[in-house]
């Protein structure tokens, strides 16, 4: 809004020329989405209390979560005022790739609150069951398949994928791409969710991811830097980075107040809609591969569920890990809360340094 506002002005008063800048513009999406945060988080959170929005701990929970019961949950609200309306002020809306990643946001937010609002506010234990909440993951990723095929600009979605640490080389999917693209969504979107499981842990994750994803937009977008790096480039794919820049900046609000002892929860309105963002993003860059690298830490907790799954059901009952996720497990052997994250977020940030490592040792 801002820049279809003001950077047409520029002719006039010149100091409005900053407005045509990626990294202008991706700055003040940062800065806009930590001071909304700031300020919403704790209307919000006074909200979620007086209607009694709170989280109900499993049984099968560890003990020490059992204190945890009662906090207000459905903070994803906070996370995607903070991520939708600094893209609205600071990015051009009328770009497709803006438009794009909005769409997953928005669709998997939505889904997002209602298995919050079934499971707080209903009392529905089991919130929007697996089946529905499949259903809904799976139908967007065919309408965003499907606007990648007959929307996407210049046609450059064709079937084929980049490939980390190899330069020229590309996947060749064929018709197995639309398939793929419903796959990244979904697993994202549910790796994310799967790991939101103690205090600031995830949120934490997915604003590394971010800030690794704009830096690989910026550059995907500018003709110099891809040609350099023998990145395929892609026009106008630049202003995704004013979106992870409101990300960046959503993460680091919300978890103004999601650091241990959490305030509030993010619950599947936040969860959802970062892991599908971060989904979108990848494909629209077409590095869907990288996104196992930079979400590294995402994927190991999603395989721990799996392998946890598998191992009971054809191993007789038995079980590899304590609990699962994995972060569950390492609770179980004694390790503090704080000290997990803490961790975790080591290994995502050593994640991020390998991704961006990928961009030139090729």
């Amino acid at each position: 809004m801002l820049y279809h506002l003001l950077y047409p002005l520029s002719e006039y008063v010149s100091g409005l020329n900053v407005f045509r800048y990626i990294t202008f513009r991706t700055a003040g999406a940062t800065v806009t989405a930590i001071f909304i945060c700031l300020i919403l988080g704790p209307f919000f959170i006074r909200l979620l209390r007086k209607y009694q929005v709170a989280e109900t701990i499993r049984e099968e929970m560890p003990e020490r979560h059992k204190k945890k019961a009662g906090t207000p949950t459905m903070g994803g609200l906070i996370i995607l005022a903070g991520i939708i309306i600094p893209t609205l002020l600071w990015a051009d809306l009328t770009n497709y790739y803006t438009q794009m990643v909005l769409l997953v946001t928005v669709w998997l937010g939505a889904l997002g609150f209602m298995d919050d609002y079934l499971k707080a506010i209903k009392r529905q234990p089991k919130g929007l069951v697996a089946r529905k909440k499949m259903i809904g993951q799976l139908l967007l990723g065919a309408v965003f398949a499907a606007a990648l095929f007959w929307l996407a600009p210049e046609k450059i979605y064709d079937g084929t994928t980049g490939i980390p640490f190899f330069k020229n080389y590309v996947l060749t999917l064929g018709v197995f791409y639309a398939p793929f693209i419903v796959i990244v969504i979904t697993g994202s979107s549910n790796a994310v969710n799967l790991t939101d499981g103690l205090d600031g842990l995830a949120i934490g994750l997915a604003g590394l991811c971010f800030m690794a994803f704009a830096g690989i937009a910026y550059v995907t977008g500018r003709v110099d830097f891809s040609e350099y790096l023998a990145i395929e480039y892609l026009p106008g794919s630049g202003e995704l980075a004013v979106f992870c820049g409101a990300a960046i900046g959503s993460a680091l609000g919300f978890l103004w107040f999601n650091s241990h002892p959490a305030e509030v929860f993010m619950g599947d309105t936040g969860s959802l809609a970062l892991g599908g963002a971060l989904g979108a993003i990848a494909i629209l860059l077409k590095k869907e591969l990288l996104l196992v690298i930079v979400g590294g830490v995402f994927v190991m907790v999603a395989l721990s569920v799996i392998i946890q799954v598998l191992s009971y059901r054809y191993r007789g009952g038995k079980r590899v890990f304590k609990m699962a996720p994995i972060h569950h497990h390492f609770e179980l052997c004694g390790w503090s809360e704080s000290k997990i994250v803490v961790r975790f977020w080591i290994l995502g940030a050593l994640c991020v340094l390998l991704t961006l490592a990928t961009l030139k040792v090729r």
